[in-house]
């Protein structure tokens, strides 16, 4: 029998606490599996990643089909590099010998704006060395987007969903979302322009359950240090609980989603300033799951049906009309949001279109 043809997915998993981040992961493990390649996954991790990662990634048969990177395991990756498509999430894998040997290397940038500043402003380099760049930043290289292309060829693609990993469920509790309120990056100044990250969006909309009276909940991860914003988000009516409890792992994240009853999405500053395109992993679970989305514009009216299951926003007011849209019929929302999900989101259609265009 034929060899199948091996993916090589290598990004931070062990050491981030959050099932949300293991599901932007778990996607393309599980949709490349599916398209019948053999799946690789590839940790930097530390002296606990290997227990850590059979833990997370055993209920989903990958408890064999996974690495962690250190001198012992180098000749092995790089003999199986040799001849696998070697996906780099945020230039995670930067280890020049596997790099070096493997068929294709393609760099995958989840968090657009970000490296490409870096780059440009000459702050880290995360971007050479790859044979083809996508991003979810749809809008790189368009007139009216801030992110520099740093003389590469960027190919927009959209985060994949497994869409049997997220069937429709019913749910009723109140529009939810799950993030971090500065997570791991500083805001960035580029061309007299700072770029900033979810906090510096989300004051913008605190008031929003006191406008609309409905409930609002968040799993939120933020920093003691933040106490006086904690406080604005409580005063505003949102109600917080605690990331790790609700959202810890792929289950937990799983069921918080499937639990709710839509999502109020707010994007990072830098997607919104930089008019990015960026559309949300964590959204697409949502609409996957028949749960309607109001979604903060990132630029990305252009690029998905809006008005019907996703609801796109940018003030206080669209965001209250958005809400009240939702309720107004929630079954012909919740349709619609699936629907969205498998026309654009269908890892099937996701993971295809990317290796065709790279022409594995």
């Amino acid at each position: 029998m034929p060899t199948r043809p091996t993916v090589l997915i290598a990004g931070a998993m062990a050491e981030n606490p959050y099932g949300g981040h293991t599901w932007v992961l778990l996607q393309y493990m599980l949709g490349f599996r599916r398209l019948g390649f053999d799946v690789l996954f590839v940790d930097r991790g530390g002296k606990k990643a290997d227990a850590r990662l059979r833990t997370i990634l055993k209920p989903f048969g990958f408890c064999d089909r996974f690495a962690v990177l250190n001198d012992e395991t180098r000749p092995s990756l790089i003999e199986a590099a040799r001849s696998s498509l070697v996906i780099n999430v945020m230039g995670y894998l930067n280890d020049e010998q596997v790099l070096a040997a493997a068929r294709k290397r393609l760099f995958l940038d989840i968090d657009p704006g970000f490296g490409q500043m870096w780059c440009a402003l000459g702050q880290a380099d995360i971007l050479s060395g790859h044979d083809a760049y996508f991003t979810f930043g749809a809008n790189i290289g368009q007139p009216d987007c801030a992110v520099p292309r740093c003389g590469y060829d960027w190919v927009a693609t959209r985060p994949p969903v497994v869409l049997e990993q997220w069937p429709v469920s019913p749910g009723d509790g109140g529009f939810t979302t799950v993030g971090a309120w500065r997570g791991p990056f500083d805001p960035i100044e580029y061309k007299g322009t700072k770029y900033g990250l979810r906090v510096h969006e989300f004051r913008k909309f605190v008031t929003l359950p006191n406008v609309t009276g409905r409930r609002f909940e968040i799993a939120l991860d933020i920093d003691p240090a933040d106490a006086a914003d904690r406080k604005l988000l409580e005063e505003g009516g949102w109600s917080l609980v605690e990331p790790t409890i609700v959202a810890g792992n792929a289950s937990t994240y799983r069921s918080y989603i499937q639990g709710s009853t839509a999502e109020f999405g707010v994007a990072k500053n830098m997607y919104v300033q930089a008019r990015t395109g960026w559309f949300s992993d964590r959204s697409a679970c949502y609409l996957a799951s028949g749960k309607p989305v109001v979604f903060e514009d990132t630029g990305i009216r252009s690029q998905y049906p809006t008005g019907e299951g996703l609801l796109i926003y940018s003030t206080l007011e669209d965001a209250a009309a958005s809400v009240e849209e939702v309720f107004r019929d929630y079954g012909g929302h919740s349709h619609a949001a699936r629907a969205i999900a498998e026309e654009y989101f269908d890892s099937d259609k996701v993971l295809s279109a990317l290796v065709d265009r790279i022409g594995d």
